[in-house]
């Protein structure tokens, strides 16, 4: 596990989530692949050329962690199971015609394959990703995971697998996300963030997505904590859980959905931080008082970080330097200023194909994202001094 201390250069922590748009070109090397108009030796060198631009572009903004992007990812979602998103590479337990993950505002969707047998394994980790971006880079990597409970929609909702019980799948889903954890440590991840949007969606009742409506959220964090309490308290200082309202082609899939629904309950995970969506929410302050009331300063000993959303990756206006600060300053209000901390609301792309229609091009939300990251980084570092938080 690397040594790293997030308020050296910032004062108060600042992190991203993890995704950055992968370039057209890269788009459609994917796109090609799975067409087998090339092989999976032109599309590497695609997502080799995609990782050292976005590594080289990522250490100019001045910040004090980076990603490699996601580059190489299907999605944030997929990347254990498939190669693609079309399938190619799927792991051999699954099958098409799954649950829908989410339905987006813009009526688009996004579905998972399905279990149709066991046993499940992972058939890529994070880390296979990070061994590769770790040596090309000279600021200390994060890296996301996905979480269990959004694999658990694998599962069909009513019907059993032949031959292999829910509650055996969900037990080595809990194996499967520590060892993806475990393996980006080894590699020298310097914390590990894990994906949780699907828990502000679980708290709606969208019937077009029945699981929506099935009261999974408890369930939900009874498995990411299953994966909490195989870590010691000093390793969960960084192990973070990052909640949003989805990302996809600019459009968002639970924005409507009050977010004291989530809330209350994400605390009771025994992570040391969250990253949460806050820069696109419209009333922020009542979110503030929420988080300063729920945050936790003994999560199982550890005492909990908010990472504050004040980058909106889903809008190319660039946010400046100063409404950052004014932001960070205005949750003081609310949180103790030493639990607070600033990120990106979301992925600026969790999924490899992603057309970016608020920003035209995704070449073009690449300069925009390397902005807004540049000034979140300065923005941090001026709420820093204005609260006096070293």
């Amino acid at each position: 596990m690397t040594t790293y201390d997030p308020r050296t250069a910032t004062g108060i922590p600042t992190e991203p989530v993890g995704s950055m748009p992968r370039p057209e070109k890269l788009q459609q090397a994917y796109a090609a692949y799975d067409e087998g108009k090339i092989d999976k030796a032109a599309l590497e060198v695609e997502q080799e050329a995609a990782v050292d631009d976005t590594l080289a572009r990522y250490e100019a903004t001045g910040a004090p962690i980076i990603s490699d992007g996601e580059q190489r990812w299907s999605s944030f979602a997929t990347y254990p199971i498939t190669d693609t998103l079309a399938g190619t590479g799927l792991a051999p337990s699954l099958g098409p015609g799954g649950q829908f993950f989410a339905i987006f505002a813009d009526g688009h969707g996004r579905q998972l394959p399905k279990l149709v047998k066991g046993p499940f394994e992972y058939v890529n980790y994070a880390a296979d990703s990070l061994k590769k971006s770790i040596p090309k880079a000279t600021t200390p990597m994060k890296q996301a995971v996905i979480a269990p409970s959004m694999l658990a929609l694998l599962y069909p909702l009513r019907d059993p697998v032949d031959g292999y019980s829910r509650e055996d799948f969900e037990a080595k889903l809990i194996d499967e996300c520590e060892k993806d954890i475990r393996l980006a440590f080894d590699a020298g991840a310097a914390r590990v963030s894990v994906d949780f949007t699907e828990g502000r969606l679980a708290t709606r009742e969208d019937p077009r997505n029945p699981w929506t409506g099935a009261g999974l959220l408890p369930h939900f964090i009874e498995l990411i904590n299953g994966v909490m309490a195989r870590f010691t308290a000093e390793e969960r200082t960084r192990i973070g859980i990052h909640t949003c309202p989805g990302g996809d082609r600019d459009s968002v899939h639970s924005a409507d959905v009050p977010y004291n629904n989530l809330l209350p309950e994400m605390f009771k995970i025994n992570a040391g931080y969250f990253l949460i969506q806050l820069a696109s929410e419209r009333e922020k302050d009542p979110v503030y008082e929420s988080i300063g009331r729920h945050l936790r300063t003994d999560a199982d000993g550890v005492t909990q970080m908010a990472y504050l959303g004040v980058i909106n990756p889903g809008n190319p206006r660039v946010e400046s330097a100063a409404e950052v600060a004014d932001r960070l300053v205005r949750a003081a209000d609310f949180i103790d200023r030493q639990q607070i901390g600033s990120t990106d609301d979301c992925g600026f792309s969790p999924f490899s194909i992603d057309e970016k229609p608020n920003h035209g091009s995704p070449d073009f939300a690449r300069e925009v994202a390397f902005q807004k990251i540049t000034n979140r980084v300065a923005g941090t570092r001026m709420a820093a001094e204005r609260l006096g938080v070293s």
